[in-house]
């Protein structure tokens, strides 16, 4: 089982190279928080991933209390939960908000240029929606922002090219493009994160520190191969091969929670994503993920997400229906409400 590939899938990423931006020192541009920029955007969603890779250039990404990373070409620095963040090549130069500059140009953004007469930066700015939900354990376990050298991976090169490629076919109003850069966003998000896995051995307790351990890794590939089996801890004890307390102190240890109790909200992550489906009814995605009464997975997904299944499968069905079409590099970004 690809555990980070199911992990992905729950979290229904759509996304588009948004923004081909150039900046010439001095510069600096504030970036409002996901949910905000979601209201001002052409997306569906209410929650919104945020990346931005330098094709060309150097810059400062800034978020949080004084936290920040210098970027070089083939850097690409990723905010999961879409924190408010700050871009700049250094001193010199008062902030601008990215509103500011994107506003003027909806729908129809084309290359942003903006700055001093100095060196130029450019970057690709990717915005990926998120379906509205709670407690992913993926998201859960992300810092607010993690940077990846494209230049150490080994698809680097390609990816950098790929995303060339999809900046050229919307400019140039190709048929298909819209597609082609939802897919290479995604792609980058992707490559991001496994560069930010392989080089941070050390997380906190949360899934992704569990997923790189052998005998916990085997363990939460268990419960995603098979969600609905009817799983209590003796059971994945044998299949892993160690005693109960062993692996419920471990599992503990690594991911922060119980195996059991991980497995109840990863069911509720596996329903929102069935229930957007349209072949899928509530009694079927009831039984997809192991529950025995539908009044009980009633009450626990609207505990979860605070709407009943079928009322979060007619709205996620209908988002999917009135989708708008996206752009890349010249005005609208895929999204999935």
């Amino acid at each position: 089982m690809d555990v980070l590939s199911d992990v992905l899938r729950g979290l229904r990423l759509e996304g588009a190279l948004f923004l081909h931006a150039e900046f010439g020192e001095p510069w600096c541009v504030q970036a409002p928080a996901g949910a905000q920029l979601a209201l001002m955007l052409p997306v569906q969603a209410t929650r919104l991933a945020i990346c931005h890779l330098v094709l060309e250039g150097s810059c400062r990404v800034q978020w949080g209390e004084g936290q920040g990373l210098p970027m070089r070409p083939g850097d690409v620095v990723v905010l999961p939960r879409g924190e408010p963040h700050c871009l700049a090549s250094g001193v010199g130069a008062g902030a601008v908000s990215l509103q500011h500059l994107v506003a003027p140009r909806l729908p129809d953004l084309t290359r942003i240029r903006y700055g001093g007469p100095g060196d130029r930066t450019r970057l690709v700015c990717g915005w990926l929606a998120l379906e509205r939900g709670h407690g992913h354990p993926l998201l859960d376990a992300l810092p607010s922002a993690f940077l990846t050298s494209l230049a150490q991976r080994p698809c680097g090169g390609w990816l950098t090219q790929s995303v060339l490629y999809a900046l050229d076919e919307s400019a140039q109003g190709r048929p298909g493009a819209d597609l082609v850069g939802a897919r290479v966003a995604e792609a980058l998000f992707v490559e991001a994160l496994r560069g930010h896995l392989d080089g941070h051995p050390d997380h906190p307790p949360g899934w992704t520190m569990g997923s790189q351990d052998p005998q916990i890794g085997r363990c939460l590939s268990l419960l995603h191969g098979q969600p609905a089996r009817a799983w209590d801890l003796a059971s994945l004890a044998h299949e892993v091969g160690v005693s109960r307390s062993v692996l419920a102190a471990r599992f503990q240890q690594l991911v922060g929670m119980a195996p059991m109790h991980y497995l109840a909200r990863w069911r509720l992550v596996l329903a929102a994503r069935l229930l957007g489906e349209p072949r899928n009814s509530v009694a079927r995605v009831c039984e997809a993920v192991g529950y025995a009464s539908e009044s009980a997975f009633h009450r626990a997904f609207k505990r979860e997400y605070g709407l009943a299944p079928g009322h979060w499968r007619r709205r996620a069905q209908r988002s999917e229906a009135a989708m708008p079409g996206v752009g890349v590099d010249a005005g609208a970004a895929s999204s999935d409400d």
